[in-house]
């Protein structure tokens, strides 16, 4: 098994932008908003290092567990842009785009968890 195999995964990679366009909208929330910019960005960084973990396990079954956490930390993220729309701290733009990069990486999580479950 090659080592640090993630590093050339393209969801990994466009995970990474996610992250970093997550960080770089959430910096703006006000006081009464900095929980959600912190949980923004903390389910940002699940979907990278989730990604990393679940590679260096030993079974496809064990990475594909991993690859659903992070499925599931790209809904949170959407939902955590959601409520920062509703709440006007970022622009219907800023969501339509977080939207569509987020329904990206979530395709791509999709496709390997598929591929994980086709190899047992």
């Amino acid at each position: 098994m090659q080592t640090f195999r993630f590093l050339s995964f393209p969801v990994y990679l466009e995970s990474k932008s996610f992250y970093f366009l997550a960080i770089t909208i959430s910096k703006t929330f006000s006081r009464p908003y900095w929980e959600l910019a912190d949980q923004l960005q903390r389910a940002a960084l699940s979907v990278i290092l989730n990604i990393a973990e679940g590679s260096a396990k030993g079974s496809d079954k064990d990475f594909n567990r991993y690859i659903e956490i992070s499925l599931g930390s790209i809904n949170e993220c959407l939902a955590c842009c959601d409520i920062a729309a509703d709440h006007k701290l970022i622009s219907t733009k800023q969501f339509t785009d977080m939207r569509q990069k987020a329904e990206e990486i979530a395709k791509q999580l999709g496709g390997f968890s598929k591929k994980l479950c086709e190899k047992k």
